[in-house]
């Protein structure tokens, strides 16, 4: 999978692409990660990239020009999803990440300011993305999460794939609790079932596990 980043802030990807599962799927091919600077492509002398929005509103407006150009110069003749981060979209979910990952090459556009023109939204972008109910600076942030997300799905990436399969969300659920060595520590022991080698209980627990956490925590789950 390639992944085309339009950013102002490119040098903010540099730590993420260099560590832990990004990395991993980087070093495999399974992963390429290309940062295109927006701020170069403004047509004008100081190179803004965003201006006063029309009808007096407060706070500054990513201007289409510089967008525009950024986008077509790493679209090239290779169509390819065109993902916005911004609080207007559809929620990130673990279902969105399983289709994505299905991609050859993915577009994401990180905003910066208040917004970015309406009409590149309109005339560009293909699907609008949220993190969650609340804002931040600038797309770059919901970038990451989302290329993180993807490079654990992608083939080869993790030791062993049913650590994906088995995350949270992943079969719309809550996953289950998980312990490691010592079987005792402070007084808490690892659940019995986990020590007993018989996988159709270890399986049978992990489900009911989850279940009840779910109905717990995130009842709409279910």
């Amino acid at each position: 999978m390639t992944i085309e980043v339009l950013s102002l802030f490119p040098e903010s990807f540099e730590s993420f692409l260099q560590a832990s599962i990004v990395a991993r799927a980087i070093a495999k091919e399974a992963l390429k990660v290309n940062l295109e600077d927006i701020r170069p492509h403004a047509d004008n002398k100081h190179h803004q990239v965003d201006d006063y929005p029309y009808g007096g509103f407060a706070g500054m407006v990513g201007s289409i020009q510089p967008l525009w150009s950024a986008l077509e110069s790493v679209l090239g003749d290779s169509p390819a999803p065109v993902i916005y981060f911004s609080p207007q979209g559809r929620q990130l979910k673990q279902s969105i990440l399983k289709h994505y990952a299905s991609e050859e090459r993915l577009i994401l556009v990180c905003g910066h300011y208040k917004e970015i023109d309406q009409r590149f939204r309109r005339l560009a972008v293909s699907d609008e993305i949220s993190l969650g109910d609340y804002v931040f600076s600038g797309g770059e942030l919901a970038a990451q999460v989302f290329i993180d997300g993807l490079a654990r799905l992608l083939p080869g990436v993790l030791g062993d794939p049913a650590s994906a399969t088995s995350d949270s969300f992943y079969h719309e659920a809550l996953g289950f609790p998980c312990y490691t060595r010592p079987p005792e520590y402070l007084g808490q022991k690892v659940p019995e079932v986990l020590l007993s080698g018989n996988h159709a209980l270890v399986e049978a627990w992990a489900g009911e596990q989850a279940r009840q956490l779910s109905k717990a925590r995130r009842p709409e789950l279910l």
